[in-house]
């Protein structure tokens, strides 16, 4: 085998381990991280508490003060 082949050879192992470590991060990452809520956030005008509702609801019931509030948007 030729310095070349081998160079080549060295180059490609190498940055097929660093792929393979890339993509196993990835993986991980995605397998362990938090999940995005599909609850709404909803902050209350009269006491700033902030809760979270369903994403189907509108207007939720504050916990804290019983006022009725929209919820945020982002």
């Amino acid at each position: 085998m030729s310095i070349q082949g081998l160079i080549l050879t060295y180059v490609v192992v190498l940055l097929a381990g660093l792929v393979g470590a890339t993509v196993y991060t990835e993986l991980r990452r995605r397998r362990f991280g938090p999940t995005p809520s599909e609850d709404r956030i909803f902050r209350c005008k009269r006491c700033g508490y902030v809760y979270t509702d369903d994403p189907d609801v509108e207007r939720s019931r504050c916990s804290q003060c019983g006022k009725t509030n929209e919820a945020i948007e982002f």
